[in-house]
Parts: structure tokens; C-alpha cells; sequence
């Protein structure tokens, strides 16, 4: 099953590919947007390697992946670009290694916060992930002091499993609150969506 176009009563989901390229590194060049992951702008050569690994990573399995949003209706005019969508399967160094479990993530560009758009995004990737992919579980994973991404994650009805405290070489401010990870299960969605 190749990863589908998803959409939203705002966005059309699209799998990352190639020429998306541009876009990830409009993204990644906001420090803000990467306040969180890096602390910094990445530089071209960063994005590229990411984008590699992004696409290589779509491949491991069916359905799960990365996708590019932008403006439904809109195609894809720059300004129409929102952001990127993440629904891999877990593959952090505190991930565990199981194909039924995936990873919800998502960062979009600074224009499109406090819309509504990263918790719009999210219910289509959870959807898809339990509908239509069959996952187990989905987690996601940030810093204790990100109080917008756990909000997000906390309003499409993940919840707080665990805090931990990773070693960093260069932690970033905040660090020493530690990591969190949210998780829903397919049977706690599925409860979720019956009447």
C-alpha cells in the first residue's frame, strides 16, 4: 500500500517526494520552527540529508511515511505551503523497533501556527494510521517544555506515558525537564470514535 494523498477540510496531505525538497529547506531555515529539535536553522546540506532519510524510511512500511501540506484548493503555489506532516514508523534511539507502531510528528512553517492546522493534520494521520494502515500504537515524543506541540497531541487525544532524561552533547534550554511521550492505541481510537 503506497502512502495515499490525505486531506482535510483545510489541507491536502501529499507523500513527500523529491521535489519537495525546497519546501524542507524553506522550513528548516525558521529557528523557530526548530526551537524544539536543533535550536538553530539547518543548513542545505542538513536538509538534504534528512530528506534522504525521510524518503528512505516511507519505504519501510506500507503506508507510513512523510507528507507535504498545503492549502486545500490551492495546489502547490509556495505560499500555499504549510508544512510537514510525519507518520514513520518509530525509529528514535527511545522508540521501540516494531513495525505496528508509529510516530506522529509534524512541523509546519511559523505563518500557519495557532490555526489549527497541526491538530487537523493529526486526525488524519491517526485516522489513517488505525483505518487504514492497521497500527497498534502511535506515540510521539518532545520536549517537557513544548507546551504548543503537547497541546496538540493532547487535543487529538494522546496521552502522557512517560518523561525521560536523554544525555544531549549540546542540550538545548530546557533540556533538563526532560523529553515526554504521548501514545494512543488502536483500541483506545477506536473506543474514541464510536458513538
Amino acid at each position: 500500500m503506497p502512502q495515499p494523498i490525505l486531506t482535510t477540510d483545510r489541507m491536502v496531505l501529499v507523500p513527500l517526494a523529491e521535489h519537495h525538497l525546497e519546501h524542507e529547506v524553506e522550513l528548516d531555515a525558521d529557528p523557530e520552527v526548530l526551537r524544539y529539535l536543533f535550536g538553530r536553522a539547518r543548513p542545505r546540506d542538513e536538509v538534504i540529508t534528512a530528506h534522504a532519510r525521510r524518503m528512505a524510511l516511507g519505504r519501510v512500511v506500507d503506508g507510513l511515511g512523510y507528507w507535504t501540506a498545503f492549502r486545500r484548493g490551492a495546489g502547490e503555489e509556495p505560499d500555499a505551503f504549510i508544512g510537514l506532516m510525519m507518520l514513520p514508523p518509530a525509529n528514535g534511539p527511545d522508540q521501540p523497533d516494531d513495525p505496528t507502531v508509529a510516530e506522529l510528528g509534524y512541523r509546519l512553517a511559523r505563518r500557519h501556527w495557532r490555526q489549527g492546522l497541526a491538530t487537523e493534520a493529526s486526525r488524519a494521520l491517526l485516522r489513517h494510521a488505525f483505518a487504514t494502515v492497521g497500527v497498534r500504537r502511535v506515540i510521539a515524543q518532545t520536549m517537557a517544555v513544548n507546551v504548543g506541540s503537547r497541546g496538540v497531541l493532547e487535543a487529538v487525544g494522546l496521552r502522557h506515558v512517560r518523561t525521560f532524561f536523554p544525555v544531549w552533547d549540546d542540550p538545548l534550554p530546557g533540556a533538563e525537564l526532560g523529553e515526554v511521550e504521548y501514545e494512543l492505541t488502536r483500541g483506545t481510537w477506536l473506543k474514541g470514535r464510536r458513538p
